[in-house]
């Protein structure tokens, strides 16, 4: 659960800055938001979501 809050707290900080410095529209940022509600509920989220999971499990392993 703190990995998908994580994930999502990011995408809006990157949405928010898009957003003010012109590179992402607001009719852009509607679709992409719609497209993840509609994948959310397709066969295709308990995929989508142990990817994320496994990505991130590879990423906290690493150490530099």
């Amino acid at each position: 659960m703190a990995v998908s809050i994580s994930v999502v707290l990011l995408l809006a900080i990157l949405a928010v800055i898009f957003l003010r410095n012109g590179g992402l529209k607001v009719s852009h940022a509607l679709v992409c938001l719609l497209l993840g509600f509609y994948l959310a509920g397709t066969n295709m989220a308990p995929t989508i979501s142990s990817g994320l999971t496994a990505t991130a499990d590879i990423v906290s392993g690493l150490r530099p």
